[in-house]
């Protein structure tokens, strides 16, 4: 027999799809000793689905919602209404109807009562819903009651609560709801407890918000709320608000806004021994459902009701690995800008590269800094280190350290160059500087692709687990090539010469940044060069309209075939193919062994080379680089001219030259190494997605892709014959999908404390974003906020507004006039790009793709670092 109604005592575990979220966390609390709930029961989904699915008319307007997108805003309203008011309309049928009067009569007509919505997609432990279906209070008399049950099942059809499903992948006819019914009680005091601070995350301390009267003047907005912060049985902080009104009952149903007596208002709505108490309460519900919880509380004569509890799903995951003691972990997808979640076969082979201890949070890799912390050599090291990558996480750990965390010594886990920092390094370095070879770079590359050519012959050879071993010592080879002192010393020498001629050029002449035009053009740089000859690929395209009418719907799957039925076809295939050979491997978020290849999927290139098409002449490259060594040439001459007619002139011309050399001859290097790794990688690869499809084939996975979220010893164990759980691998991929929303912090605690940074505001101009300069001049141009750079269409002037960038937004460069990203520093890739390409940006900029929009003109200032809206009104492109 279908059951409609269950007290709070019957509700079961696992009755989530019969009580919803909600429903299922009031009567779990309900069971739980010592925590007080209001009565009442769950009408369940099954009165729901009988009430929507008996009626043909809401079957057929949900199923033209189901077609629509989230900027469908004027169809959703219009469904979303007619829904709302073919549910209100419809009759509770009269089996229904009297399961509910008869727990409505047990539980006492005399009452007044709560009803609220309890969806089956609410108050889950990754997605809240908080506020999206509707509840009310002070409910009297059966008639209201049904009344206001029909109600919250229509407001599973609110525009906002229909969108949020929407951007939650949330299938609205998958989602039902239950509503929950309670006895209402009339508190002197009430409102949130979070059993993490909201604010800073820190999961030791407790957050509450308390006002007087019912807790919907806090939700409202209507009323400051006192805020108490406890941490461990101490109250650590207290904001009381004047409280001038609050919500109380209305006699005729409903709540009414009442004035706050004057002698009230700057009372704390709750006492000291009070605020303890619901801490511990707080603690205990958290500890019931293990996990940090949001949680609606009343004080109705000295005791506290728990009204609802919900997960906090705004928290961004602990590390993985904790052994009790405070620690510090820095974000290692900031330093490698690349801020995405990593598969976790992409994270085992990051960590196999990595000479640090490393653990996971949230599908992101991060590195205890504790130890090295713990000693000022330490603490010196890693700020200074800090400061070229990411220059907010070096605030933000400055300031940190100001606190003397209590950190202890332990084994080092901050172990950058152990092979390099020998005592050996600072000689070869010496050496390095006063040699200036102008052929080391050439040397160093030579010697590394013959090592890729060797590679990709020999791991042919092997298969199975072989396989395996083979990449395990390949490994070896490859941190030997990374960590070459030689190699890492020349690197070390380009970027000592940029920063003498900055800092000394501005100090004898006054002139900032002159290494962003000298470095234009410099030698042996594969990322520049890999965007400038996307332009000669164009250039073949450019000849054959066909092609470039397929071009703006090119096939992925059929791609390089239909080229070649195509008039100019098989030239453009030549000419793509060959650059796929040579930068096939790259990707945006290359760090990830698993990310889609340009080599894997040629489309992602196309909408470049339709703009290289659309934005130059023929023959564009050998122009930009003519220009930019011209530039370089210039300023050169010009410096020297100036620094002739200084004291001491004759010696600081040769310094300089002696420093100009060094740049040209060494800075271009610097992005070699991580080419070096990632073609390496991309041949590991290859070969392991043949031994994942012999495994798809076998039954052992579903496809192939599937072992993107294995670890490689997974991976290495299914080769091997061991079984596979799907269930796994499913669950990884969900968990990926929400770890996709979440934003990784910097720098956070073992506590789960969000350490921030922050910059010097008052020298900027009012309204000004600030970041941090990184590529000089100041330019004005359309904003184009974009997130992945399959989805670019780039104008000629146009400035990219990005989260990061990495070598492969290389080729989207070219056209622009500027940059902007929220994460970086001056030696990050895309600083050293844009310098050398002659762009000024602006890097480190929070969340520049949420406040500034696409389309609005902007102007980004290189030499001061910030960005200002010149106009709020976005303009479109024509080509979108």
């Amino acid at each position: 027999m279908q059951k409609y109604v269950m007290e709070f005592q019957e509700v079961e575990e696992n009755d989530l799809l019969l009580v919803g979220g909600k429903g299922l966390n009031l009567a779990k609390l309900a069971q739980v000793p010592g925590i007080r709930v209001p009565a009442g029961f769950c009408i369940t989904t099954a009165a729901y689905k009988r009430m929507v699915n008996g009626n043909p008319k809401t079957a057929e307007l949900m199923e033209r919602l189901a077609a629509l997108e989230s900027s469908d805003a004027d169809e959703i309203r219009l469904i979303s209404e007619k829904l709302r008011k073919a549910i209100e309309s419809t009759e509770i049928p009269a089996e229904i109807e009297q399961e509910i009067a008869d727990s409505f009569e047990q539980l006492g007509s005399k009452f007044t009562y709560a009803v609220r919505s309890s969806a089956t997609a609410e108050d889950l432990p990754t997605a809240s819903f908080a506020g999206q279906q509707d509840s009310y209070l002070n409910i009297h008399g059966k008639e209201q009651l049904l009344r206001h049950i029909r109600k919250c099942w229509a407001s599973l059809f609110t525009e906002r609560a229909v969108v949020y499903r929407i951007q939650n992948d949330f299938d609205h006819q998958k989602v039902h709801l239950s509503v929950v019914v309670q006895q209402m009680v009339f508190p002197q005091a009430s409102g949130i407890l979070f059993t993490a601070d909201p604010v800073t995350s820190n999961r030791k301390v407790v957050s509450i918000d308390a006002s007087f009267g019912l807790g919907e003047a806090l939700v409202s907005g209507i009323v400051s709320a006192d805020n108490y912060k406890v941490r461990e049985r101490q109250i650590i902080q207290k904001t009381v608000s004047v409280k001038k009104l609050a919500v109380y009952p209305s006699d005729s149903g409903g709540t009414e806004q009442r004035e706050v007596p004057l002698e009230q208002r700057e009372q704390q709505a709750l006492s000291d021994e009070q605020i303890l108490a619901l801490e511990g309460i707080g603690r205990k519900i958290e500890a019931h459902f293990g996990q940090p919880q949001d949680i609606e509380w009343c004080l109705v004569d000295e005791s506290i009701y728990i009204v609802q509890s919900r997960p906090i799903t705004t928290l961004y995951p602990l590390p993985e690995t904790s052994d009790g003691k405070y620690r510090l972990y820095l974000s290692v997808g900031h330093q490698q800008m690349m801020t995405e979640p990593i598969n976790p076969l992409g994270m085992s082979f990051f960590v196999f590269l990595s000479n640090y201890n490393l653990t996971q949070a949230g599908g992101r890799l991060f590195m205890d800094l504790s130890p090295e912390l713990a000693s000022v050599t330490g603490r010196a090291i890693i700020v200074s280190s800090l400061g070229s990558n990411d220059p907010l996480m070096k605030d933000a750990l400055t300031n940190f350290m100001k606190r003397k965390p209590p950190f202890s010594k332990g084994k080092r886990m901050y172990k950058l160059g152990n092979e390099l920092f020998t005592w050996r390094f600072p000689v070869e370095l010496l050496k390095l500087y006063r040699k200036n070879d102008r052929r080391l770079a050439s040397q160093l590359i030579n010697y590394n692709e013959a090592s890729i050519r060797s590679l990709e012959w020999r791991i042919q050879t092997v298969s199975g687990d072989g396989l395996f071993e083979f990449i395990e010592e390949d490994q070896e080879q490859l941190k030997k090539e990374i960590y070459n002192q030689e190699s890492f010393g020349a690197i070390m020498v380009g970027i000592y010469a940029v920063n003498w001629l900055n800092k000394q050029m501005e100090k004898w002449l006054g002139e900032k940044n002159v290494a962003d035009t000298l470095s234009q053009s410099v030698a042996h740089n594969v990322t520049s060069e890999m965007g400038l000859e996307l332009l000669d690929v164009a250039d073949v395209v450019r000849n054959y309209p066909e092609v470039q009418a397929y071009f703006e719907h090119p096939r992925k799957e059929t791609f390089f075939e239909d080229l070649e039925k195509m008039h100019g076809g098989a030239a453009v295939s030549a000419a793509l193919k060959e650059y796929l050979e040579k930068y096939g491997m790259r990707c945006a978020g290359e760090i990830d062994i698993t990310k889609t290849r340009w080599s894997e999927d040629p489309t992602i290139l196309v909408p470049v080379i339709l703009g290289n098409i659309k934005n130059f002449e023929p023959q564009a490259h050998a122009a930009k680089v003519a220009e930019g060594k011209r530039k370089a040439k210039q300023k050169e001459q010009e410096l020297l001219e100036r620094l002739a007619k200084l004291p001491w002139g004759e010696r600081k011309i040769k310094q300089t030259k002696h420093m100009i050399g060094l740049l040209q001859n060494f800075l271009g290097y610097r992005e070699y190494p991580k080419f070096n790794f990632i073609k390496r990688y991309f041949l590991y690869k290859q070969a392991l997605m043949k031994e994942a499809v012999l495994l798809c084939e076998k039954g052992g996975i579903q496809t192939p892709q599937d072992v993107y979220y294995l670890s490689f010893e997974e991976f290495r164990d299914a080769v091997n014959g061991k079984n596979i759980d799907q269930q796994v691998i499913e669950k990884r991929k969900a968990d990926y999908r929400y770890y996709e929303k979440l934003k990784a912090p910097r720098l956070m605690t073992s506590e789960g404390e969000e350490i921030f940074g922050s910059y010097q505001m008052d020298k900027l101009p009012s309204g000004a974003i600030p970041g941090i300069a990184v590529s000089s001049g100041i330019v004005e141009g359309r904003a184009r906020v974009i997130l992945k750079m399959e989805d670019a269409h780039i104008e000629r002037g146009d400035i990219l507004v990005t989260a990061f960038t990495d070598p492969s937004w290389t080729p989207l460069f070219i056209s622009l006039s500027g940059l902007v990203t929220e994460v970086g520093g001056r030696m990050t890739h895309g600083a050293v790009i844009a310098r050398e390409y002659g762009l000024p940006a602006v890097v480190g900029v929070m969340d520049a793709t949420k406040t500034i929009k696409d389309g609005q003109k902007i102007r980004i200032n290189g030499s001061e670092g910030y960005v200002e809206v010149l106009e709020k009104q976005a303009k479109k492109s024509p080509i979108q």
